[in-house]
């Protein structure tokens, strides 16, 4: 599995940098301004991908962007919009697939409290190559109706299930957690899902002792997370189930607004902010960069920089908490410019 890169003090380190699309290029300028006043070290190698391609170049993944993520091993990623119609595919799911990054990481800690949920600190390791997301799909007709049934086929590999718990286990032993939460549906998707969960229990019992164990049926882990989140600590999934809960845990903090994502491959890993383009703010200056921002602490992380990564989260917590410095969809006043400026003031 892939481990986090170490990396020394005054290394620098190549990087892919994608504005992407809507208020892609206003948080990424954000956010590389910031991590520039931190001295992070990494030396971006800007290219386009998304609306902004497809206008450019003609196509939204260019050849050209693909190969600089070859050569880097190492992005970070604005918000991406696929075109609609003429057959284009999901961006992210190609990149996803060219890349093989086969963990979708989505920690999601409370950073403004006072909501209906505080003190939440849960980490969502979702599968990303199979499951639904992979599936053959096709109708079938009947009579006059070419579209009678719809039918999709998903699959679920020994190999990927054993790579992809794995890897959560050894992200809570790297991280001090104390459980790993199997979620599945193998009481109904007894050979899908139930795979999954034969699989992670195999591989937790590798860990017995060190890393404790449980799991549950996917309805019941949603219901308990809206009762009682507390009781989780790192769930690891399937990839239709991980898309599902790692938004409803992102509502637990405030929304997508403050979920960072990270895509973790063998040979390469990209970092992104959760939420979409959102273009009907593009442009005004609103936007929150905070997301995207905290998908970089977990990049400083993964290249072993967890110095400066902590340095950033502390800087975050002091503007947005002890500050209270807040773009209006957290409830304050201030736009990007504002937020960006009172942060790089903490880093600096």
């Amino acid at each position: 599995m892939t481990q986090p890169h170490a990396t020394r003090s005054g290394e620098t380190i190549p990087a892919t940098l994608i504005p992407g699309d809507g208020i892609g290029p206003e948080i990424v300028d954000s956010v590389v301004e910031i991590l520039d006043a931190l001295g992070a070290p990494f030396v971006w190698d800007r290219q386009l991908a998304g609306m902004a391609a497809l206008q450019e170049t003609g196509d939204p993944l260019p050849l050209k962007t693909l190969d600089s993520i070859r050569r880097t091993g190492l992005a970070l990623k604005g918000p991406l919009t696929t075109p609609v119609g003429g057959g284009f595919k999901s961006i992210n799911v190609t990149l996803r697939q060219e890349f093989e990054l086969y963990a979708n990481l989505r920690p999601a800690r409370t950073l403004i409290p006072g909501g209906r949920f505080d003190n939440i600190d849960i980490v969502l390791v979702r599968e990303n190559l199979e499951g639904f997301y992979a599936a053959m799909e096709h109708y079938m007709p009947i009579g006059h109706d070419p579209k009678a049934v719809a039918i999709s086929s998903g699959f679920n590999t020994r190999t990927e299930c054993r790579r992809i718990v794995r890897y959560a286990f050894d992200y809570a032993l790297r991280n001090g957690r104390k459980k790993v939460t199997i979620v599945h549906k193998a009481n109904i998707l007894k050979a899908l899902t139930g795979l999954f969960l034969d699989v992670g229990r195999e591989v937790a019992a590798e860990y017995e002792g060190r890393i404790a164990m449980n799991d549950r049926i996917v309805d019941a882990c949603a219901m308990q997370l809206v009762l009682d989140p507390w009781q989780y600590d790192v769930i690891v999934t399937t990839n239709l189930f991980g898309d599902i809960l790692s938004d409803l845990i992102a509502g637990l903090i405030g929304g997508l607004g403050m979920a960072p994502g990270a895509n973790i491959g063998t040979d390469c890993a990209i970092f992104e902010a959760v939420h979409g383009s959102a273009p009907d703010i593009a442009g005004r200056g609103v936007a929150n960069p905070l997301a995207l921002l905290l998908a970089a602490e977990i990049m400083l992380q993964h290249v072993g920089r967890g110095d400066l990564a902590n340095r950033l989260s502390a800087a975050i917590n002091e503007t947005v908490l002890v500050a209270g410095i807040r773009t209006r969809d957290l409830g304050g006043d201030a736009d990007t410019a504002g937020l960006t400026a009172a942060i790089r003031q903490r880093v600096a």
